[in-house]
């Protein structure tokens, strides 16, 4: 019983990591990080921004070789930045998802191999 549930969830597994497979593909212009907007004031004593939340600021936060960087994002680019990031995400998202069905179809498959020579060693001693 173990065994037929054990392979039902290795074929289950291997059927989601092909569609993984074809629908993850590497998108050339993703971008890692997040996108952020915060608010800050210009100092100007007559502005709005006095009295209100304040200017609008986007920026993009992410890591290169461990040092985390920050760039200001024009308005006008925000969209464009927006769906950059979010296409890294799903790429980083799809590749998380699967090294986690290879490790645990490794797993299974290990598990498959031990008790494979167990038995063997069973008959063999009987």
């Amino acid at each position: 019983m173990q065994k037929r549930s054990s392979n039902a969830l290795v074929r289950q597994l291997t059927a989601r990591k092909r569609k993984l497979l074809s629908l993850v593909s590497l998108p050339p212009e993703a971008l890692p990080g997040s996108l952020s907007q915060s608010r800050y004031r210009c100092g100007k004593p007559t502005c709005h921004c006095v009295r209100d939340e304040g200017h609008p600021r986007w920026s993009l936060t992410f890591m290169v070789e461990g040092k985390k960087r920050v760039q200001n994002i024009p308005k006008d680019r925000v969209e464009f930045v927006r769906q950059r990031v979010d296409e890294g995400k799903a790429f980083k998202q799809g590749v998380a998802e699967l090294m986690a069905i290879n490790a645990q179809l490794f797993h299974l498959m290990d598990k498959q191999t031990r008790d494979n020579k167990a038995r063997g060693q069973r008959g063999a001693a009987g």
